[in-house]
């Protein structure tokens, strides 16, 4: 089974994050420039926080707030679910599946964040895994 560690190895990519008082236009700019759904808040070295398309969605249009005066501590996801480099792609399948998350941060045993995952990636390597598998026993049929 293939682990996050591995996933991660092979698709590094820069940390999408803001601080809890930016403001929640700065976290909507880091999220198109890093074409993501979502971002981490960080304190310091700390994640206390997620803030994801929908947090916006829900919290800000609905509410009548503007972007550029509201912080993101005031609307982001306080109550983090994460999982960790050792997690199978099929565990973070399942909790993002279970609890409906489209993001999962991922921390080092330490608690230091190290990335975020997204349903999508999870998608992609589980249809490049069957690829390879279907390929696979297509040599071995034909061989």
């Amino acid at each position: 089974m293939t682990t996050l560690k591995q996933l991660l190895a092979e698709r590094p990519r820069p940390l999408a994050c803001v601080a809890p008082g930016d403001t929640v236009f700065d976290a909507l700019t880091v999220m198109a420039e890093h074409d993501v759904g979502a971002v981490l808040v960080i304190d310091g070295k700390q994640l206390v926080g997620i803030f994801s398309e929908r947090d916006h969605a829900r919290r800000m249009i609905l509410h009548g707030r503007t972007s550029k005066d509201t912080a993101v501590r005031e609307v982001m996801s306080e109550r983090v679910a994460y999982v960790t480099p050792a997690t199978t792609l099929d565990e973070c399948m399942a909790l993002m599946t279970e609890r409906r998350f489209r993001h999962l941060p991922v921390l080092n045993e330490d608690g230091s964040v190290l990335s975020i995952v997204s349903i999508g990636d999870m998608i992609k390597e589980t249809i490049r895994s069957q690829r390879f598998l279907i390929e696979e026993l297509e040599r071995y049929i034909a061989g």
